[in-house]
């Protein structure tokens, strides 16, 4: 299910200049996530998990972790425990993701893939994969590979930091 090869567009219109945002890490990087989320929510498009890169993400951790807790997840995203049960709530009420008490921690809930849930997740990791190849293939794989690096350097930091 190969997609066609994403096409950037020009850096800005004719005229429009970015200001100070031109020398902003911040800005490219929130630019690139926008352009990034954009192609993935089209690619998932009729999926349950469509529109929300926080819902796939969770969906994979859960698959690939039974019994995962929302903390574990909250953690591992970088977000907030409250956002993380915006995120949860869509995926148990379409009944890809169930969620039991702990048995051991009353208070506690931890979160199980449904058979559903699981097929989802193996279709959602086909498209996430070929999106990545695809979005990226405009970047040799040496520059793919430093900036995977780099990336995955800071989210290191702040995960310590969190």
């Amino acid at each position: 299910m190969s997609e066609k090869k994403f096409k950037p567009r020009r850096s800005t219109p004719p005229g429009v200049d970015l200001d100070m945002l031109e020398h902003l890490l911040s800005f490219y990087l929130r630019a690139v996530n926008y352009g990034l989320s954009r192609d993935l929510d089209r690619r998932m498009d009729g999926l349950e998990v469509a529109q929300g890169t926080g819902k796939i993400t969770a969906l994979l951790l859960i698959d690939s972790h039974p019994g995962l807790r929302p903390s574990a997840i909250a953690a591992a995203t970088l977000r907030d425990r409250p956002s993380i049960s915006r995120i949860i709530a869509p995926l148990v009420d379409s009944g890809l993701v169930e969620k039991r008490i702990a048995p051991h921690e009353r208070r506690a809930s931890e979160l199980f893939i449904t058979p559903r849930g699981h097929k989802v997740a193996e279709r959602v990791r086909r498209i996430a994969k070929d999106q990545s190849e695809t979005f990226f293939s405009v970047l040799p794989e040496q520059d793919r590979d430093q900036l995977m690096r780099i990336l995955r350097d800071l989210y290191l930091k702040m995960r310590v930091e969190q």
